[in-house]
C-alpha cells in the first residue's frame, strides 16, 4: 500500500513520512483533489426514467501499446430524461479520484441544467476508482500494476467512451460533447479539450489548478488563500491560530502534558510524544478542509457544517491574549465545529478527516508520478508552521513507497502549463475562497479562453445543485456558464448543418 494521500478534493500529493523537516505542508497531502465530499454514505438518485442508469464500457488497460491486449470494465452512470435527439447535446462528467456515484450526487449543476440544455448526462468513472479497477484486487498490489495510472490514459478512456456512446446510442452520433469536471476532475475537462478537440465542444472546467506546478506559482500560494479566509471571517482568528502551534508543543514536552492534550481534544486514543507531528497535521489539515468547503448554506459535505463555517470557528479565536492552555481549549472547540456539528460524536480520531469514498491510494501514487504540486509556509504570510518545499526528500519517499521517481516537469510538458493560448472553448471557474485558485485560470486567456472568478465561493461551488442561500455572485457565474455552453452547442450545429443552411 503507498502512503496516505489527499482523499481528494482535491489534491495532489502523498503525505511524507512524519519527521524534523517535511518536504512539503503535510495537510496538502490529504486534501488536494478534487474535493467534493459528500456524506460517508451517500443517497443514490433513483435509477431509471427519472435518475441515472448504470453501465459498463471495456477500456484497454494500455491505450498506448500494441502488444498488450489486456481490458477493464470502466464504470459510467448515463441520465437521458431531458436529452433530446433533436437539437440535444451531451454534458460529460470526467471523473475524478473517487466513486462516481458520489460524483454524481454532489455535481447537481449538471442535473439542474440538463432540461435547459436538452442533455444527456454521462458520469463516467476514472480508472483505478471506484469499480473501475484494471486488475481488480489486485490493481494497488505494486507500481507494475499501477502503472496505467495516468491522466493520459484516462483521458483516452473518456475518448473510446464518447466514441462508443456516439456509435450505440441512436440519436446520439450527431450530438455535441461538452466536457465537465471539478479540482482533478476539472483539470481532465480541460485537458481533454485541449487534447481532443474534436471530441468534445467545450469544457468547463471548476476549480481546476492546472497551474499548479513546478514554478508556474509561488509555492506558499495555497495556505496564504487558506489563512486569507480565516482573516477575513475574523479579526484575530489567523493570529491566534499561528500562536497555537508553539502552545502545542510547548503542553506537548512533558507526560502530564500529553495526557492533558489527549483530553482536551478529547481524541479516541491518547497521544505519545511521537504522535504530535501527526496531531499539528490533522489540525492543518482541517483548517484547509473548512477554506475549501467554507459554504453559504449549512451542508453535509465533508463532514456535517453550519452555514460559513470559517465564520463560526472563527468565534472562538476573537481574543489572542489568553493562556496557552485557553488557547489550545479554543482549538477544540473550532473543531468541534468541524467534527461534531452534529453533536453525535463521542470522540475524535486524527485518522478521519473526509469521506472514504475517495482513492486515497491511488492518488498517492498519482502524486508521486505525474502530479507533482510544490507546496510550503513560513509561518509569517501564513498561520502554518514553516514548512520547505524538498523535491529531493519527497523524491526519495516516493521511492520508499512505490519505486517510483516523480516527474515534476512532466505535466507542463504535455499540457503545456501556462502556453494555453490556441486552444479554445474552456471556461476556467473558481472562487475566491477556493485555496486552489492560486493555481487556477483566474483571468481571461483569449475570447473562447474564459475565466469566471466568483465572490465568496469556495471549492467548484458552482458545481454544487442550487440552493436558495446560494450568492448572488454563484448564480450569475452558473448563468454565465450555461450561456457559453449554449453558444459551443450553437456553433457546432452552424458548423455541421449544410452549407446553404448556416
Amino acid at each position: 500500500m503507498g502512503p496516505p494521500a489527499p482523499p481528494l478534493l482535491l489534491l495532489l500529493l502523498p503525505v511524507l513520512a512524519p519527521g524534523a523537516a517535511p518536504a512539503v505542508h503535510p495537510a496538502f497531502l490529504r486534501v488536494l483533489g478534487s474535493l467534493l465530499a459528500p456524506p460517508p454514505q451517500p443517497t443514490p438518485r433513483p435509477t431509471g426514467a427519472q435518475g441515472y442508469s448504470v453501465r459498463y464500457f471495456h477500456q484497454k488497460v494500455n491505450h498506448f501499446g500494441f502488444s498488450d491486449a489486456k481490458t477493464f470494465k470502466q464504470r459510467y452512470l448515463i441520465a437521458d430524461r431531458y436529452w433530446k435527439k433533436d437539437g440535444g447535446s451531451i454534458l460529460f462528467y470526467t471523473g475524478n479520484e473517487g466513486d462516481i456515484v458520489w460524483f454524481s450526487n454532489n455535481t447537481g449543476f449538471m442535473w439542474d441544467v440538463a432540461a435547459e440544455l436538452k442533455a444527456m448526462l454521462v458520469f463516467a468513472e476514472h480508472r483505478y476508482y471506484g469499480e473501475s479497477l484494471p486488475f481488480g484486487e489486485e490493481s494497488f498490489k505494486d507500481s507494475k500494476h499501477m502503472n496505467f495510472l495516468t491522466s493520459e490514459q484516462a483521458l483516452v478512456d473518456f475518448v473510446e467512451l464518447i466514441k462508443h456512446l456516439k456509435k450505440t446510442i441512436p440519436g446520439a452520433q450527431n450530438q455535441p460533447v461538452i466536457a465537465i469536471g471539478g479540482s482533478y476532475g476539472g483539470m481532465l475537462a480541460a485537458w481533454l479539450r485541449m487534447k481532443y478537440p474534436h471530441v468534445v465542444v467545450g469544457a468547463l472546467a471548476a476549480s481546476a489548478p492546472i497551474w499548479q506546478f513546478e514554478d508556474l506559482v509561488p509555492c506558499g500560494m495555497f495556505m496564504k488563500i487558506v489563512t486569507a479566509d480565516f482573516k477575513k471571517s475574523g479579526p484575530n482568528c489567523s493570529q491566534a491560530i499561528r500562536k497555537s502551534w508553539e502552545a502545542i508543543n510547548r503542553l506537548a514536552g512533558s507526560g502530564s502534558g500529553l495526557l492533558w492534550l489527549s483530553e482536551t481534544f478529547h481524541l479516541c486514543s491518547p497521544l505519545t510524544s511521537d504522535d504530535i507531528a501527526r496531531l499539528k497535521e490533522w489540525i492543518s489539515e482541517t483548517w484547509v478542509n473548512l477554506a475549501m468547503v467554507n459554504y453559504p448554506y449549512e451542508c453535509n459535505f465533508l463532514q456535517p457544517l453550519p452555514a460559513w463555517p470559517i465564520k463560526v470557528v472563527c468565534q472562538y479565536f476573537k481574543d489572542t491574549n489568553t493562556s496557552e492552555s485557553q488557547l489550545v481549549e479554543n482549538v477544540f472547540q473550532a473543531l468541534n465545529v468541524y467534527y461534531n456539528y452534529s453533536g453525535q460524536t463521542k470522540c475524535l480520531n486524527m485518522s478521519e478527516t473526509t469521506t472514504r469514498n475517495l482513492g486515497s491510494v491511488g492518488w498517492g501514487y498519482q502524486a508521486c508520478t505525474e502530479m507533482v504540486m510544490p507546496f510550503c509556509t513560513n509561518g509569517i504570510d501564513d498561520m502554518f508552521e514553516p514548512e520547505s518545499w524538498d523535491f529531493k526528500k519527497f523524491s526519495n519517499e516516493c521511492y520508499k513507497q512505490w519505486g517510483v521517481r516523480p516527474r515534476p516537469s512532466w505535466i507542463n510538458t504535455i499540457y503545456g502549463g501556462r502556453n494555453i493560448s490556441a486552444h479554445s472553448n474552456i471556461i476556467f471557474s473558481n472562487g475566491d475562497l477556493d485555496p486552489w485558485y492560486g493555481g487556477g485560470v483566474t483571468r481571461n486567456v483569449s475570447d473562447t479562453l474564459v475565466a469566471v472568478f466568483i465572490r465568496d465561493a469556495a471549492h467548484h461551488l458552482d458545481l454544487r445543485a442550487a440552493h436558495a442561500q446560494d450568492t448572488r455572485e454563484v448564480r450569475a457565474a452558473r448563468r454565465q456558464e450555461v450561456g457559453y455552453m449554449k453558444q459551443w452547442i450553437r456553433e457546432f450545429r452552424r458548423a455541421a448543418a449544410p452549407r446553404g443552411e448556416r
